[in-house]
């Protein structure tokens, strides 16, 4: 699975928030303004050098050399999330881009997205009690790994305290949400992707090696 790398102000290189390509970026200021008050800024553009759309930025401030050193991407409406992974079933991944669209202003909303898209994976892998905590404890008895169980909890137990008053405040769901769409995929690639490829290359070995294996496994 590819590294996402989220576009930031200035960079050589990002994901492209249009056609999603890890690629180079041309860095342009243009003679567009924001005016607030007494202060104008002006708007620079990044054109991706794979699909040549531009992005629009709002820079903030400069560095000594006059190069934009702050700022932040106002078209299109950016989100630092990584991409779902592409083995994500459909019905999972619809809650999770929506989760996705959201962290930038509710990152508890977002989070709470994502508790449900372990809730929907948990049923798509066959665990299907429709209590979260019980399929992620089947899951271990079956022998889920302790890395991935823990991501499963991570997910579980933020996605349930982000909406409950108290239990975590906005600037701890702030600090973690963005870790946590990683950790979906790192569970999609764990749980789905790793299967599949070993599968699909176990189904390629000469029927007499599999017969001689399952002879000795038995």
């Amino acid at each position: 699975m590819s590294k996402y790398v989220p576009p930031t102000i200035l960079s050589s290189a990002f994901n492209c928030p249009h056609c999603e390509a890890f690629s180079n970026m041309k860095w342009s200021y243009t003679d567009s303004y924001i005016y607030h008050r007494t202060e104008r800024t002006r708007i620079w553009a990044c054109r991706c050098s794979c699909c040549e759309n531009d992005s629009y930025w709002w820079v903030l401030d400069y560095d000594n050399e006059g190069s934009p050193c702050d700022g932040y991407m106002i078209l299109p409406e950016a989100s630092s999330a990584p991409m779902p992974h592409p083995e994500m079933p459909d019905d999972v991944k619809e809650d999770y881009l929506e989760a996705r669209a959201i962290v930038g202003t509710s990152s508890r909303g977002a989070c709470a997205l994502l508790r449900l898209v372990v809730q929907k994976l948990c049923k798509d892998l066959g665990y299907t009690s429709g209590n979260i905590n019980k399929d992620i404890g089947s899951m271990v008895s079956d022998g889920l790994p302790v890395q991935i169980q823990q991501a499963l909890d991570v997910v579980r137990v933020v996605g349930n305290n982000a909406v409950h008053p108290g239990e975590l405040n906005k600037g701890d769901v702030d600090s973690v949400a963005i870790a946590i769409f990683h950790l979906i995929n790192e569970i999609i690639e764990d749980r789905i992707s790793k299967p599949k490829r070993i599968a699909e290359l176990y189904e390629k070995l000469p029927k007499g090696a599999v017969e001689a294996i399952e002879k000795r496994d038995s």
